[in-house]
């Protein structure tokens, strides 16, 4: 049985080297964001769908059926103009169906950089994560040495260049449009918006500047002379590292993580949820699920069109919700046509 033992997540405390992967990963993000910021989506970045009005805290699923409990609107969120405030958001199955790691895998295959055994390797490890939903730490860590073997020797340069054609090819049409409404009602309210990855920096980097947000936090890969070494910097940007890395990006940037909001789907990032005052579960697996409503934490379900039951939905996620359950619906079922 131990060769199952990936199957079975576990949680992990914050190490040295978790430090330094958000440290690390956290100056990285702020030497690559976008030096304007501007608060709205660039025109390339994929289209969103408008906020929704506020819900009162007792609207049920954002249907407009009112319970008895509902009295008073609840307080507009994102705040506008609050410069204490930021958003962070997970990637993988959060803001992107999938892992972007593996689809990044798929489009490195597709220009020769690896053979059908390693392209079959990636296939697996993407068709586990979409089945099993959630994310393993060991199992990830298996893609990410398999995508740090490859890359070895390749330029910065290039594997830059190459990101932006792959995320045309296997990413744009693979992001929620809920989720995309969510952030994008961050920078309508003037927030910086950043996205937060075990992914590759560069390739989170990518993703966010098509999406229009502010930056990346993610994975950072050791180069020299702008050449992959093959080693990262701490360690993947994993669990508590994200945590690390969200700390301490806040700190660079003033910000005051009370006034700040998370958005994961995995209950691997319950230490960077727990650092803020705004933390949301989107399509979450079973066990964030269950921790978000013991602690009164907001649920959004964006993979079958149901609604978490859940109130107090923040304003983004009313029209944005619909949409992006709906576009994922009808995209589930043309597959399996």
């Amino acid at each position: 049985m131990a060769a199952l033992g990936w199957l079975t997540p576990r949680r992990r405390s914050a190490t040295a080297r978790s430090v330094l992967a958000g440290e690390a990963s956290a100056e990285a993000a702020r030497k690559s964001a976008r030096p304007d910021a501007p608060p709205h989506a660039e025109p390339h970045a994929e289209p969103h769908t408008a906020p929704a009005p506020q819900q009162a805290p007792g609207t049920a699923n954002g249907t407009g059926t009112a319970t008895a409990a509902a009295a008073e609107p609840e307080p507009e969120f994102p705040v506008p103009g609050d410069d204490l405030a930021a958003a962070f958001f997970d990637l993988d199955n959060t803001v992107m169906q999938g892992a972007a790691i593996f689809h990044f895998g798929r489009g490195l295959y597709k220009r020769e950089f690896f053979r059908r055994r390693e392209l079959a390797r990636f296939a697996w490890q993407q068709a586990w994560f979409r089945l099993a939903g959630v994310e393993d730490p060991e199992h990830m860590q298996d893609a990410r040495d398999s995508a740090l073997s490859i890359v070895k020797g390749h330029k910065v340069s290039e594997l830059m260049s190459i990101g932006e054609e792959i995320y045309d090819e296997y990413m744009a049409e693979r992001i929620w449009p809920g989720t995309r409404a969510l952030a994008q009602a961050h920078l309508d309210a003037g927030q910086k918006v950043w996205l937060v990855t075990a992914a590759p920096v560069e390739t989170a980097t990518i993703i966010a500047r098509r999406l229009g947000l502010t930056g990346a936090l993610g994975t950072v890969a050791e180069s020299v002379d702008g050449v992959y070494t093959g080693r990262l910097v701490g360690e993947p940007l994993h669990g508590p590292a994200k945590a690390e890395a969200v700390r301490a990006l806040a700190a660079a940037e003033d910000l005051d993580l009370a006034h700040c909001a998370a958005y994961s789907d995995s209950h691997n990032d319950i230490p960077m949820l727990s650092l803020v005052g705004h933390p949301y579960a989107i399509n979450p697996d079973t066990k964030l699920r269950k921790h978000a409503r013991a602690h009164d934490w907001r649920l959004r379900d964006y993979r079958t069109g149901r609604k978490a039951v859940k109130v107090g939905v923040p304003a983004a996620a009313g029209v944005g919700a619909i949409a992006g359950g709906a576009a994922a619906a009808i995209a589930l079922h043309r597959r399996r046509k």
